[in-house]
């Protein structure tokens, strides 16, 4: 019986199998090729940032059930970049202080990124990527906007989409290379 502690739960394949998704689609060669998304360490973490951002608030304000989703999809996020540090070489005592920056990151973008689509402000959020995800530089300006109608799109996406098919691990995004 004790092998049994070491099996995953169908719960547990299912929050892999969203996480998964999100950074699939957070890794979108697109992104990086013609959005101007800097193909750097931050700039992977940003959009990974952005994209778990997006889940999360599409699972926010639902169910008890969706939310806890959203929690796991998050502790998920936060295990992986705990992880990543790890792998780099970040040492075991100075994890915690990038995590904490980490989260810091997570939180004031979420902030940033849902007042100006709560206010359906597309111009506000394409300065907040520029600013975040861009590196402010200006010849980004126009992968800034062409990000934010993404983001707006993928946020519709991701209202339509049936709880049932979340519950089972079955999220998408929309497709970057045609916004």
């Amino acid at each position: 019986m004790k092998f049994g502690l070491f099996r995953r739960s169908p719960k547990q394949d299912n929050i892999a199998a969203l996480y998964g998704t999100i950074v699939a689609q957070a890794r979108s060669p697109v992104f990086y090729r013609a959005y101007g998304v800097p193909d750097t360490v931050a700039g992977r973490l940003e959009m990974i940032l952005l994209h778990t951002f997006l889940f999360c608030r599409r699972m926010d304000g639902k169910s008890d059930a969706m939310r806890a989703i959203g929690q796991r999809v998050f502790d998920r996020f936060c295990r992986d970049m705990d992880g990543n540090l790890r792998e780099i070489g970040v040492g075991d005592l100075a994890v915690p202080r990038h995590m904490r920056r980490i989260g810091e990151a997570f939180y004031g973008r979420s902030a940033a990124y849902e007042s100006a689509l709560a206010a359906g402000d597309e111009r506000g959020l394409a300065e907040a990527l520029m600013r975040n995800v861009c590196s402010g530089l200006p010849q980004h300006s126009d992968g800034a906007r062409r990000l934010a109608a993404y983001a707006i799109a993928a946020g519709l996406q991701l209202a339509r989409q049936e709880d049932a098919r979340l519950v089972q691990g079955q999220v998408s995004f929309p497709d970057a290379k045609s916004l």
